[in-house]
């Protein structure tokens, strides 16, 4: 080894470089389904940027030009008709089990289908950070997860170590046990120190209720608290507690914050029209590990198994 070059440089040199190899993977992984999907006899090529990837089959646009079309209207890979719902969802993947390729494929799709976020566990941050490197796909991570009941310091500790690795929007649990017990000084303290820490970096945070825990009287206070310490989201769930998002509970919250403050919907999220209710009612981010079937359901496409998740995102 050069003398000159210390640890560090080596350090950092061999993480660019297992970024780069695992989006690499993902992409040819897209390319070898994309591939598998082409009819027998058809002559496809395909080309990637960016991560996001196009497929022309010359032979399938000759058949229809030769059954008479005039025109050709050719889709852009595998790209979602709805921009509007992909802008909204945060994709998801919190399970303990995650691994590296998983985390790199969840980016890869992040980028192909132009989702707001990708939603990670903060071990992931620095790999999500560079593999979304130039990209508008922020990288989200959690906080006090998924109880809520570690310590305001600790809290504010985690968000700090995160946007040092990258994270650009935070979801932290609230203290549940404090909004239980009407010990709202607790509960306020506890968003505030995230809340000052993140926008000190300028930083979004939302802030999970758990909202399957509490009375509609709770649900109250805990948005109010939000809102009040200066957070930018109230969020339903964990996806690990005993119950999702709801109809219900998304327009309680929504009604609660005002128009001004996001609402984030997530827990139990699979389908465009699980989607699509949670907006009606006010929602404007979702959180779901399903999210390529809902945009793909949205742009009328069959959607492949998926095998993120985490919870019950």
């Amino acid at each position: 080894m050069n003398p000159q070059i210390d640890p560090a440089t080596v350090e950092r040199i061999v993480e660019a470089v297992t970024r780069q190899v695992l989006l690499a993977l993902a992409e040819e992984q897209h390319a070898e389904e994309q591939r598998a999907a082409a009819p027998a006899g058809a002559t496809c090529t395909q080309e990637c940027a960016e991560g996001l990837c196009v497929q022309l089959c010359l032979d399938r646009v000759g058949e229809i030009v030769s059954a008479g079309a005039e025109r050709i209207t050719a889709g852009l890979g595998a790209a979602p008709a709805d921009e509007r719902m992909a802008a909204m969802i945060d994709h998801t993947l919190l399970k303990a089990e995650a691994t590296p390729d998983q985390i790199a494929q969840l980016c890869f799709e992040a980028r192909k289908y132009g989702f707001a976020s990708v939603c990670i566990n903060a071990a992931h941050v620095t790999l999500a950070a560079g593999l979304l490197k130039g990209s508008p796909v922020k990288v989200c991570t959690v906080v006090g997860f998924p109880l809520g009941a570690t310590l305001p310091e600790v809290k504010a500790y985690e968000a700090q170590q995160a946007m040092d690795d990258g994270a650009t929007e935070v979801d932290m649990v609230i203290n549940i046990g404090a909004i239980k017990a009407r010990d709202y000084e607790t509960a306020a303290r506890d968003v505030r120190a995230v809340v000052r820490a993140c926008h000190a970096r300028g930083v979004l945070v939302k802030v999970i209720i758990e909202a399957a825990l509490l009375t509609d009287e709770e649900k109250v206070a805990a948005c109010l608290i939000a809102k009040a310490a200066g957070a930018e989201f109230v969020k339903t769930s964990t996806g690990f507690g005993p119950g999702g998002a709801t109809v219900a509970d998304v327009a309680l919250m929504r009604r609660v914050v005002g128009p001004d403050l996001g609402v984030k919907a997530a827990g139990g999220i699979r389908t465009l029209a699980d989607a699509e209710q949670m907006a009606a009612a006010g929602a404007t981010r979702i959180g779901a590990s399903a999210g390529v079937k809902i945009v793909q359901e949205a742009a009328g496409q069959a959607a492949p198994v998926a095998a993120s998740g985490g919870g019950r995102y």
